[in-house]
């Protein structure tokens, strides 16, 4: 067998080849991390910049409709007040996510050992995902004598049904063929469930708690308009409906953005949290070539 020898123009031809597409690829990746941040940023003060000149160009009263720089200085002057009602709102949100995350990995648990225990059960989630949670809150608030447990209750109604889907899913979804090398080597079934189900859920889980972390600020957000509740102790959405009552429109908005920045926040958060737990070894998490 004769070996075809390469001229050394035509190697380092080649060469030269494949680090001009590196380079190219390196500058299309700085480009594209350079737009990611940059787009959205240029977009949204230009929207901002003409929402203040239609504002100042028509004269439009305050108590219609204020300009950003009045709405950014009413959240400076009142962040007192506004910071210690979203540290209650965040309080409940992040305390009916954690009730949400024990039961329903627990539960998802339960469903996948147990196919009669998900058919007995899930339906039961399912009615109180698809139920409309401004309909159950007043309902919650008259048979809960503690208002804060009764705000809890429905921040966890709309947290729980995404982490038990998603992780019942997951669960689920383990390979078939490593579930027969687990049997074939006489693992138990809550050795399959540490070493294999619950590694192939966690994607999943993730995926769901993403969801859910949004879906109880916002069940708590309702769950306060519903009760109304005043005082030292009151959420954000209390703030709203004052603020909306005496006609201090910028205060109604300083509040809407601090509860848009938190929902934002969370979501961040919580995507940081499933991209460092699954970048070294889940597909959904590693680096695509562009």
């Amino acid at each position: 067998m004769s070996t075809v020898l390469r001229p050394p123009a035509v190697i380092e031809t080649a060469a030269l080849q494949d680090v001009a597409l590196a380079e190219a690829h390196e500058r299309r990746a700085r480009l594209e991390r350079w737009v990611k941040w940059t787009a959205p940023l240029v977009i949204g003060l230009a929207a901002l910049g003409g929402w203040e000149f239609i504002v100042w160009y028509n004269q439009i009263p305050h108590f219609i409709l204020p300009g950003p720089s009045l709405i950014f200085e009413t959240l400076l002057r009142d962040w007192g007040l506004l910071s210690a009602s979203l540290l209650v709102t965040l309080q409940i949100t992040f305390m009916a996510l954690g009730v949400a995350i024990i039961g329903g990995v627990g539960l998802a648990v339960l469903f996948s050992l147990s196919k009669w225990v998900e058919l007995s059960f899930f339906p039961f989630a399912v009615i109180l995902q698809v139920t409309p949670i401004v309909a159950i809150a007043p309902l919650i608030l008259i048979y809960v004598d503690n208002t804060y447990v009764a705000l809890l209750i429905c921040a966890w109604i709309v947290a729980f049904f995404p982490i038990l889907s998603n992780t019942t899913l997951g669960l689920n979804s383990a390979d078939h063929n490593l579930q027969n090398l687990f049997q074939l080597y006489g693992a138990s079934r809550w050795q399959t469930m540490r070493y294999l189900r619950l590694p192939a859920a966690m994607p999943y889980f993730l995926g769901g708690l993403r969801i859910a972390g949004g879906l109880a600020l916002i069940g708590a957000i309702v769950a306060e308009f519903a009760a109304g509740t005043a005082g030292a102790g009151s959420g954000l959405a209390y703030r709203i409906l004052e603020a909306g009552f005496r006609l201090n429109i910028p205060r109604m908005f300083a509040a809407l953005i601090l509860i848009s920045v938190a929902g934002i926040v969370i979501f961040m958060v919580f995507s940081l949290l499933s991209h460092l737990m699954l970048r070294k070894w889940h597909e959904s998490a590693l680096k695509r070539e562009i």
